[in-house]
């Protein structure tokens, strides 16, 4: 058989196709293991609508065949700002979004996880000590919710790289108004979400030693390229390098996961039926151990990047590649990658 054609897609990530992720089912591997999904997003555009209700069918019951998902963390993506007011403070209607969905997932009518547990939301950290007002705003509206901030910087001048529909200037971590912004965070004791591509850890790495009060949070293994000028084999002793170098910074911790994307360059999608989780997890073991191995099980946690990587796989094949990973971790490193890191750094209630 030949492999199918993608859809041509005008959009950054990858097409969801239900009736291709329909031809490969997978059963919870280790259903019981207790999850915190850390990183996840929620929209409703008329294209592509995510919302509660798409999460809890893409999590699905233990008792369906699905894994024991308690909780999860949302994190910005641009969803529902409000269209009128106060530039700066239109991020907020983001929050104010996902404080209406984590209200309906808490009905109990979206299954057992507590959707949106936690938010991650945007602010501007170019507006220097200005952010500090946009923070307070995202604290009230979150509801006892809000505990950290993204502000995407991944840059490449390569155009072929492009998964946000931002497009961040070189050098950001480093702009003088927006370190100012920064400062902002640990005020209010809020955590900071790293989107970037392997080329820029070096940048973060500057950053988290000039502010060591503040919790970094490195998304999706540091954004390792696989398209354009980079080939994944060539990047990689240079992305584990940085790697290594980042974990020194003991404010640091690393998201694994996020690895289903165009820009990384797997073929996934192209493919006839879905990957097994086997497959995924052949693919993705030397990203995420070398993470682990750099940071340690108590400072990394998996991650969905759902709905992004769901052009590539199912959400329980992508949890089973997870597991399958972490098959000779002991329970305590698991209980760390699956839960008790993401627990901790998102101060989840209990």
């Amino acid at each position: 058989m030949t492999a199918q054609t993608t859809p041509p897609n005008p959009y950054p990530h990858l097409p969801v196709r239900s009736d291709w992720l329909a031809r490969r089912t997978e059963r919870a591997i280790e259903p019981d293991l207790p999850i915190v999904d850390p990183h996840h997003h929620l929209w409703d555009r008329p294209r592509f609508p995510y919302t509660v209700t798409e999460l809890a069918d893409d999590i699905g019951s233990v008792e369906g065949g699905g894994h024991n998902v308690v909780s999860t963390v949302f994190v910005e993506c641009r969803a529902m700002y409000r269209a009128h007011g106060d530039k700066a403070m239109r991020v907020v209607g983001e929050t104010e979004f996902v404080v209406g969905q984590a209200a309906m997932a808490e009905s109990g009518y979206y299954g057992k996880a507590r959707a949106c547990a936690a938010i991650v939301g945007h602010i501007d950290l170019t507006l220097a000590e200005r952010a500090g007002a946009v923070a307070d705003a995202h604290i009230a509206a979150g509801g006892g919710r809000f505990r950290g901030v993204r502000h995407a910087s991944a840059h490449d001048p390569a155009p072929e790289v492009r998964t946000t529909s931002t497009t961040p200037p070189a050098g950001l971590l480093a702009d003088s108004g927006f370190r100012r912004g920064f400062a902002e965070l640990a005020r209010r004791k809020l955590s900071f979400d790293a989107w970037l591509y392997h080329p820029q850890i070096p940048e973060l790495a500057d950053l988290a030693a000039a502010f060591a009060d503040t919790t970094i949070v490195l998304d999706h293994c540091g954004g390792p390229l696989g398209v354009g000028p980079y080939s994944r084999k060539a990047i990689f002793e240079g992305w584990r390098k940085s790697i290594h170098e980042l974990a020194r910074r003991p404010n640091v911790v690393v998201k694994l996961g996020g690895l289903g994307m165009a820009v990384n360059g797997y073929d996934f999608h192209e493919q006839d039926d879905p990957p097994q989780s086997q497959t995924l997890a052949d693919a993705w073991r030397p990203w995420f151990e070398t993470c682990i191995e750099a940071f340690g099980a108590d400072r990394c946690m998996f991650e969905s990047n759902f709905p992004v990587d769901k052009g590539s796989c199912s959400y329980t094949t992508l949890w089973n590649a997870f597991k399958t990973i972490a098959s000779g971790a002991s329970a305590s490193e698991k209980a760390n990658l699956f839960h008790d890191t993401a627990a901790r750094i998102y101060r989840l209630p209990a």
